[in-house]
């Protein structure tokens, strides 16, 4: 491996996101460490990509966010920290964020985002603190002066576009279609492995450092109504239209239980209130993925869309 390429420990390597950021890591030269609890090595799905990954040239680290201890001595290998933890853990990198602050040796630290920017949503009522959560770890990261790097990607591929943003479908309409508000919002998806790949092109970049990176590629920001025009072009057929008003959708996601409405939430956040790209990048002082990386390729909303015919 080249000796100029930062080390970087990823924690959640496991995870649907985490596998990729480790792939892409690893092909990009990085020496890389991946952070894996034991129970990891006992669940077969876990397993397999675990020992995918080894023969690729990870090298494994037994520990889980909880113990500080193992977590410094993980640190004192690395320049560079990824979080790739689900939801539910985020609060669990405030653990992390005392060992890399004990460590002193950590150059750059991606805490666990991936999604919509957690400043610029506009649904704290609804989201039981799921956007709190990371804009408060944000502040921890802030207050402690570690450089950071955060990562906004939207959508993945793998959320609400297999449905064509359908509550509960799996695979996407040819009959009838709900579209949400006036359809005209727009959301962005990427596909896992493209965000993974921006990703590691941002660690050793001077240009991100304690910079929000958002994804807002060409081919992948579109409203409900732009989406539905895709797929009725592919399918060769118009879809009957039921369009559902801002405030239906509020009270069906105010009757759904919680966490069973999260993804009416999400499609409120995307497609009614424009959380992803309400604002002007350039504005809110972040930089944007494909501009700073113009030679990665990447999987387009069509390109997705054709996968589901």
């Amino acid at each position: 491996m080249e000796s100029n390429k930062s080390k970087i420990l990823i924690i959640g390597v496991t995870g649907r996101l985490g596998f990729e950021l480790a792939k892409a890591s690893l092909n990009s030269s990085h020496p890389t460490f991946g952070l894996v609890r034991d129970s990891a090595f006992s669940d077969i799905d876990k397993s397999q990509k675990l020992h995918t990954l080894s023969e690729a040239g990870l090298t494994l680290i037994k520990g889980s966010l909880q113990d500080e201890d193992i977590l410094l001595e993980a640190l004192k290998q690395v320049d560079i920290v990824i979080c790739a933890v689900s939801s539910k853990q985020v609060h669990e990198q405030k653990t992390l964020i005392s060992a890399i602050k004990r460590a002193g040796c950590i150059k750059r630290f991606l805490p666990s985002e991936f999604g919509a920017d957690p400043d610029r949503t506009q649904v704290s009522d609804l989201d039981h603190n799921f956007y709190s959560r990371k804009s408060e770890i944000r502040r921890i990261i802030e207050a402690e002066g570690i450089p950071y790097t955060y990562v906004c990607c939207n959508l993945f591929t793998s959320v609400l576009l297999p449905s064509l943003v359908q509550p509960g479908r799996k695979a996407p309409p040819r009959d009838e279609v709900s579209i949400f508000g006036d359809g005209t919002a727009k959301a962005v998806f990427m596909n896992e492995n493209d965000v993974a790949a921006f990703v590691i092109n941002t660690v050793d970049d001077a240009r991100t450092l304690n910079k929000v990176v958002y994804m807002r590629p060409r081919g992948n920001v579109y409203s409900m109504n732009e989406l539905l025009g895709i797929w009725e072009g592919k399918i060769g057929r118009k879809l009957k239209k039921i369009y559902v008003t801002e405030d239906e959708l509020l009270k069906k996601i105010r009757e759904t239980p919680y966490p069973e409405n999260m993804e009416l939430v999400f499609i409120y956040s995307a497609f009614v209130k424009g959380d992803q790209t309400y604002f002007s990048i350039e504005s809110a002082g972040g930089l944007e993925g494909t501009q700073l990386y113009p030679q990665i390729t990447y999987t387009t909303v069509s390109e997705f869309l054709d996968t589901l015919l």
